[in-house]
């Protein structure tokens, strides 16, 4: 049993403003831990994709995508996990990973809405595997992911190209379009072996439509909703104490990619709030850099059946 802090600074202020801290107190020691589960370690064994969140050397979070045949990911025990997948020079994650980070990983299997979560410590990368310990696992409610069955696809050999701070029409079409989003965030302390202090993370999903696009001095500023989840506020904890988020995107039709990192900020009250039903907070990414990379994830995926959660949320006004 862990017997570490489950929470740093940033995550406990926002569970105590939310009003969860309590709650939270009664339930995470027995959700929140320092090894797998026999069920999350054979979970993990048969996803043919895997989300990763990791820092770059400006600290800056990013939200990355790996994908391969079932089984590419491998619990070695219920501490260590293996992940053997080829790694696209495009992605950030390949460029700046190494030995002794801090790392985020969430499996997500749409077609039955399970996923579990993973904050560990990078103990061995090469160009065939990376091998991670486990500072904590917990597992994750079934709550706005909608359901889609994968199948493979030939990864498109189409080059990738850098994103500025104003997203390209191409970009901002699949953000308009999305309702499923990846998360990395991280807390300000973010290094291995530290527990709490690590690198998350998470999925986000809403209707389609439900991450507006403004353009405020030059920057593609995204807003979403943050919905009722599972009080923890690991994200939110985060961008708190530390103020940046890494984006992901997935075009599921085409397997493209936009992975995106920015400043974020929370919003808890105003008019703009008011805007969105369902949402009881807002989260803003402003953007400041990304990349597009097209056909780049070797799987499509069927049209998406709606998480019944959508009902209780709405659109922008």
């Amino acid at each position: 049993m862990n017997h570490a802090p489950l929470f740093h600074a940033g995550e406990l202020a926002v569970q105590q403003r939310a009003g969860t801290r309590a709650l939270v107190d009664g339930f995470a020691p027995q959700m929140v831990r320092d090894a797998m589960s026999l069920q999350h370690q054979q979970f993990f064994a048969q996803l043919p994709t895997l989300f990763v969140g990791s820092l770059d050397a400006l600290r800056r979070p990013w939200a990355s995508v790996l994908a391969g045949t079932p089984g590419f990911v491998d619990a070695l025990d219920a501490r260590q996990l293996r992940i053997r997948a080829p790694r696209d020079a495009a992605d950030p994650l390949s460029q700046h990973l190494a030995v002794g980070d801090p790392i985020g990983l969430l499996g997500l299997e749409p077609q039955t809405r399970r996923r579990n979560r993973l904050n560990g410590t990078v103990t061995q990368v090469d160009d065939r595997h990376i091998d991670i310990h486990v500072d904590q696992s917990f597992g994750n409610c079934p709550q706005y992911i909608q359901a889609r069955e994968p199948r493979p696809a030939e990864a498109a050999a189409l080059p990738a190209r850098p994103e500025g701070t104003a997203l390209s029409a191409e970009a901002a079409a699949l953000v308009q379009a999305a309702d499923t989003l990846f998360i990395a965030s991280a807390s300000p302390h973010a290094r291995g072996g530290a527990g709490a202090d690590g690198v998350d993370v998470s999925h986000r999903g809403g209707r389609p439509g439900f991450v507006r696009i403004d353009t405020i001095d030059g920057h593609s500023v995204l807003t979403l909703p943050d919905f009722r989840g599972n009080r923890l506020f690991n994200t939110l904890g985060n961008i708190a104490a530390h103020p940046h988020a890494g984006l992901l995107f997935v075009d599921y039709a085409r397997g493209d990619l936009l992975q995106l990192t920015g400043d974020a900020e929370l919003v808890w009250d105003g008019p703009e709030l008011r805007a969105f039903d369902g949402a009881q907070r807002l989260l803003k990414v402003r953007v400041e850099a990304g990349v597009w990379r097209p056909g780049a994830l070797p799987l499509r995926w069927s049209p998406a059946q709606p998480a019944s959660q959508l009902a209780q949320t709405g659109a922008w006004r």
